[in-house]
């Protein structure tokens, strides 16, 4: 079995959806005592979520980059 090299975007997209997950698991906590009736957490937890949009951005930048190495390399094959 041979193993492929990591595309260039690769780690960028394994990054951004880390800090996706992060968010999303911050959102799910921060959004429970709404449900459950009790005291809201303070305000940097609410910040804590704002990491969905920041693992997307992430995420994004890397298949863009895949993307862009996938044009060169498309060229140079010309």
């Amino acid at each position: 079995m041979t193993a492929t090299p990591p595309a260039p975007g690769d780690g960028l997209v394994r990054v951004g959806a880390i800090v996706f997950i992060v968010g999303a698991v911050a959102t799910l906590v921060t959004v429970a005592p709404l449900f459950l009736g009790t005291e809201p957490f303070p305000p940097i937890a609410y910040a804590v979520c704002m990491l969905m949009g920041v693992g997307f951005l992430i995420a994004a930048a890397g298949v863009l980059r895949s993307i862009a190495a996938q044009r060169r390399q498309a060229r140079s094959a010309l």
